[in-house]
């Protein structure tokens, strides 16, 4: 993979979307659409943005159900052929194996361990005894059981989760650049770092998007790297 920076484009905008995508694609390898996006517009729009903007999309909804039902959700979003694609690690291993079956073939499915917004103290109150790292480790190992293409985790466990899963694909999100605001995450890290830590990917949303130019932004974040 080239150019390892996926956009995260958090909007309910459909025109935005298409708008900001082409105004940042020569910068960036890849568009992540998520929940609220794919709320707005479903499958209809990520194939709309797919086709106006043409790049590789990553489709970030966390799938999280019993074993049939999330094979059955990725199934009817195959259509799509997302480059990547998210379930959560906590449904369990077959869950995750019945969700890689189901999805094509060119599509990574990587599971989701420990959101970027959590730390230990809200693993704590749920119930989860062991700690961000640790918890990571657990799901990244079962992940890879389950026959998974990777995981996501936040810059701070990846290269733990790379000792264990040599070649698996590591998505890393809540990347902002030095001095840049956290926002609602609590566990961030630098791009350089993120990528030097083992990141396969990095995710990157509001130090883009909400940039005052954006492609501006993108093109000094992948300088960096």
């Amino acid at each position: 993979m080239g150019n390892r920076i996926f956009v995260a484009i958090d909007t309910p905008d459909l025109e935005g979307a298409v708008a900001l995508g082409n105004r940042i694609k020569g910068h960036v390898g890849g568009l992540k659409l998520g929940l609220e996006f794919f709320s707005a517009h479903g499958s209809h729009g990520v194939h709309h943005v797919a086709q106006a903007v043409g790049l590789p999309i990553f489709l970030d909804l966390k799938l999280h159900d019993i074993p049939n039902t999330v094979a059955s959700a990725v199934q009817a979003l195959s259509g799509l052929a997302p480059a990547i694609m998210t379930i959560h690690a906590a449904g369990g291993r077959a869950m995750m194996e019945d969700a890689k079956a189901a999805a094509p073939p060119g599509t990574k499915v990587v599971a989701v361990t420990v959101l970027t917004s959590l730390d230990g103290s809200d693993l704590r109150s749920i119930g989860v005894d062991a700690g961000e790292h640790e918890q990571v480790e657990r799901l990244t190992a079962l992940a890879r059981e389950a026959g998974l293409d990777g995981v996501v985790c936040s810059g701070h466990e990846v290269a733990a989760a790379r000792r264990i899963w040599k070649d698996g694909f590591f998505v890393v999100p809540g990347v902002r650049p030095a001095g840049g605001a956290t926002g609602d995450q609590k566990r961030v890290m630098t791009p350089r770092a993120a990528m030097d830590a083992g990141a396969s990917i990095l995710v990157i949303g509001r130090p883009i998007t909400r940039a005052e130019d954006p492609d501006a932004a993108a093109r000094a974040i992948v300088a960096t790297l």
